[in-house]
């Protein structure tokens, strides 16, 4: 109705008659509020009982009192995406069963890891381990191998660990190392949530994407590797200079190592 007026430069009355639409239904102000009560209590309840729907939520709220139908419950459900994962590694403690994406606010909040695959000038193949943390979009560590397994990538969560301290979350796909036993246990007893993308899509982890695209431009395009020793040295070279010197547009041409010392002068409430 907006854009009719704007764009014909008529009064409300005229364009209600034009598109054949109630002044009354324009005029319409909603007298329901925001439900910030309801919403706090819905997502206090998801929180301790993380496999209950929509459903056996309005079912809990029933009886504490709330005069509320499944409808708004279901509507309120969807709208702060409580909504549960079906596919889910099974047997896995610490994946992370709702679609409550939240954006990082701080560093060390949430990190997303990812494999790139290369191969030396002699044909042998590399595994590639990424990881960068999607506040300040610091990247840790650049870690590559001949082949990488589940402990693999504890031992070198561990190290990256033991440097810059724990994230609250990882997001990763559903690669075999990332599914691991290994790396479930590793996060179970690091407090870790692991929040796993949807199987065939790779927009669920969009920061660790970027930066391996970012990564086989800048330096695996760029480079020949003559041995896993040149290939590390190389690519540790990259990653310092992603970290230290190259802008980024998404952080307003900072460098993420500028946001990595504000964050640790003033760390996050």
């Amino acid at each position: 109705m907006d854009e009719v007026r704007a764009s014909w430069k008529v009064s409300i009355r005229r364009a209600c008659s034009a598109l054949k639409v109630g002044r009354s239904l324009y005029t319409y102000k909603s007298r329901r509020g925001d439900q910030a009560d309801l919403k706090t209590r819905i997502q206090e309840i998801t929180r301790t009982r993380v496999r209950y729907g929509y459903r056996r939520v309005h079912v809990l709220l029933r009886r504490e009192g709330w005069a509320v139908n499944p409808k708004r419950i279901y509507r309120l459900y969807k709208e702060m995406d409580l909504q549960l994962r079906n596919k889910v590694p099974k047997r896995r403690v610490k994946a992370k069963l709702r679609d409550d994406r939240t954006v990082a606010t701080h560093v060390n909040q949430i990190w997303a890891m990812d494999f790139v695959h290369d191969q030396l000038a002699t044909g042998r193949k590399l595994r590639i381990l990424t990881v960068v943390d999607t506040f300040s979009r610091f990247s840790p560590a650049i870690d590559p191998r001949f082949s990488y397994r589940g402990e693999d990538v504890v031992r070198a969560l561990e190290r990256i660990c033991g440097e810059v301290g724990y994230p609250k979350a990882i997001r990763v796909d559903q690669g075999s190392e990332f599914i691991s036993r290994d790396l479930d246990l590793w996060a179970y007893q690091k407090d870790v949530v692991l929040d796993f993308s949807r199987p065939g899509k790779p927009t669920d982890n969009a920061f660790i994407e970027s930066f391996n695209g970012k990564f086989r431009a800048e330096c695996l395009n760029t480079h020949w590797f003559m041995s896993l020793d040149d290939a590390k040295a190389k690519m540790e070279a990259w990653r310092r200079d992603y970290n230290e010197v190259r802008p980024h547009s998404a952080i307003g041409h900072k460098t993420p190592i500028e946001l990595m010392k504000r964050s640790e002068g003033s760390p996050p409430a």
